[in-house]
C-alpha cells in the first residue's frame, strides 16, 4: 500500500473498507494493554524459588545478620552480583533497594542540591540542562521535569546518540550537566551503542564542565533474545581518557527476578560514590539486606543468571516475533511506517507517517487496545513529528498480543489513509 501515489478515489474506497473493518473490531469490546514493559506472570514464575530460599538462615557469608539495621552500601555478595552485571569492580558498586529508578532519582537530586565530588551544585547554575537521546525513556525525562532541569533532544541513530550533536551542544553550552543513556537495547529503539559512540561519550569529560555526568542506565545488560550482544565497557573507556568521574552506571534485577522486589545497583568512581553515600546516610539506615541475600543465593554465580535469562528469552522471543510479523505482513510493502528489529530488551519502536501517532493511539484505545501515549518517548511529551509509538510485547499472552497487533496495524492504515485524504482535499 503506497498511499502517496494513490488517487483520491482509491483513497476514499480504501478508507471506507478500513473503517468498516475498524467498526467491526470495536464491537468486540476488547480490553488489551501493551503500554508498559512489565514482565508477564510466566516470566515472574521463573523466580518463585526465591520464596523460602533462605530457610531461616539469614546470615551472609561474612557473618552479617541481614535481619538487622546497617550496611549502607549493601551486602558484599549482592554488590558482586551488580558488579557482574555491569562488568565493574565490586568496590565500585552500591547495592540498594528494588528500583534503579530510585537510585537515578537520588543521583540527580545529589547533583542538583549538593554537586558531585566537590563540584558546583547544578541548582546554582542559571539554566542546567540534560541531553536526552530521543526517542527515549519517559521516566528519565520526568525526573528532569520535576526538578526544573531543562532538556535538549538528541537524535538517535543505529549507533546510539548523534555524537556530533552531543559534542556541539556541550561545546556551546557550559550549563549542560548530564546526558541520559540506555546503552544496550535502548528504550524504546532497541539500539546498542557502538564502540565509537562509547569512546566518544567517554571523552566528553574532557570538554564539559567538571560537574557533568553521564547517567548510564544499563537496564537491559543481560536481556538478549538470542545471541549475546556485547556492549563496549564505558568504565574502561573513561579510564583510558582520564574521565572516570564523568559516569554513573545503573542496573537492577527488576526484569530478571520479581519486578517489584528486585535489587538495584549503582556503580561509580570513588569520588562519586562518596557523594552518593553522604546523602544516603541521611536517607536510610540500610537497604533490604534479606532480599539481597535471597538474590545472592538464587544466583550463586553469573553463569546461573545467564541461564536464567535464557529462560526469559524463550518466553519473550515469540512475542517479539509476533509483533514484527504483524508489522511486516501488514505494513512491510507500504509507506505507512518504519520500525526497529531489536535483538533484546523490552520494546519495539514504531514510527508512523509524521502527524499520525496520536491518531493511531486514540483509534487503538477506542477499539480496546491501550498503547503508551504518543509523545511519551520525548521530553515534555512533545514528539515534534508526532510519529513515535512504543510497543511493549512482554506482558500480554501471545494470543492477546496477536489480537492487539492486528488492531494496531489496522489503526495505522486507517489513520494514514484519512490523513492522506485530508491532505488531498
Amino acid at each position: 500500500m503506497q498511499i502517496e501515489s494513490a488517487t483520491s478515489i482509491q483513497l476514499a474506497e480504501l478508507e471506507k473498507e478500513l473503517s468498516a473493518h475498524y467498526e467491526r473490531i470495536c464491537q468486540h469490546e476488547l480490553s488489551l494493554d501493551i503500554t508498559r514493559g512489565k514482565p508477564s506472570a510466566e516470566q515472574l514464575n521463573l523466580s518463585d524459588n526465591l520464596d523460602g530460599i533462605l530457610a531461616a538462615d539469614y546470615r551472609a557469608a561474612d557473618g552479617t545478620d541481614t535481619r538487622n539495621y546497617g550496611g549502607l552500601i549493601g551486602l558484599t555478595c549482592a554488590r558482586e552480583l551488580g558488579a557482574d552485571m555491569l562488568q565493574v569492580p565490586t568496590e565500585e558498586v552500591i547495592a540498594a533497594g528494588n528500583s534503579s529508578l530510585t537510585l537515578m532519582y537520588h543521583a540527580v537530586v545529589t547533583g542538583y542540591l549538593f554537586g558531585f565530588a566537590g563540584n558546583t551544585p547544578w541548582r546554582e547554575l542559571k539554566a542546567p540542562k540534560f541531553l536526552c537521546p530521543v526517542p527515549g525513556y519517559d521516566r528519565h525525562f520526568t525526573i528532569c521535569e520535576q526538578l526544573g532541569i531543562g532538556m535538549i533532544n538528541i537524535p538517535m541513530d543505529e549507533e546510539g546518540p548523534d555524537m556530533d550533536a552531543v559534542e556541539k551542544h556541550i561545546r556551546e553550552d557550559s550549563e549542560i550537566i548530564g546526558i541520559w543513556c540506555v546503552p544496550k537495547y535502548s528504550n524504546p529503539s532497541g539500539v546498542t551503542y557502538s564502540k565509537e559512540t562509547v569512546e566518544r561519550l567517554a571523552q566528553l569529560g574532557q570538554i564539559t564542565n567538571p560537574g557533568f555526568r553521564i547517567f548510564w542506565d544499563n537496564a537491559y545488560s543481560v536481556h538478549d533474545l538470542g545471541h549475546y550482544v556485547s556492549l563496549p565497557n564505558i568504565r574502561s573507556a573513561t579510564l583510558e581518557n582520564d574521565t572516570v568521574d564523568s559516569v554513573l552506571q545503573f542496573a537492577s534485577t527488576s526484569k530478571v527476578t520479581h519486578a517489584g522486589s528486585g535489587v538495584a545497583f549503582v556503580s561509580a568512581s570513588s569520588a562519586n560514590l562518596a557523594s552518593l553515600k553522604h546523602q544516603l546516610q541521611a536517607m536510610t539506615i540500610g537497604p533490604d539486606k534479606v532480599n539481597q541475600l535471597r538474590h545472592s543465593r538464587f544466583f550463586t554465580e553469573f553463569t546461573t543468571l545467564k541461564e536464567h535469562m535464557r529462560k526469559h528469552a524463550n518466553i519473550l522471543k515469540p512475542k517479539f516475533e509476533c509483533v514484527l510479523e504483524h508489522l511486516q505482513h501488514g505494513l512491510g510493502e507500504s509507506d505507512l511506517g518504519q520500525w526497529e528489529k531489536p535483538e533484546g530488551g523490552y520494546f519495539v519502536s514504531f514510527n508512523t507517517r509524521p502527524g499520525c501517532a496520536k491518531t493511531v493511539v486514540q483509534l487503538a484505545a477506542d477499539a480496546g487496545v491501550k498503547l503508551t501515549p504518543a509523545g511519551a518517548t520525548f521530553p515534555y511529551r512533545k514528539d515534534p513529528e508526532d510519529s513515535n509509538i512504543r510497543i511493549a510485547p512482554s506482558f500480554p499472552s501471545l494470543e492477546e498480543l496477536d489480537t492487539a497487533m492486528s488492531v494496531f496495524v489496522l489503526c495505522v492504515k486507517l489513520a494514514s489513509v484519512r490523513q492522506q485524504l485530508k491532505q488531498a482535499s
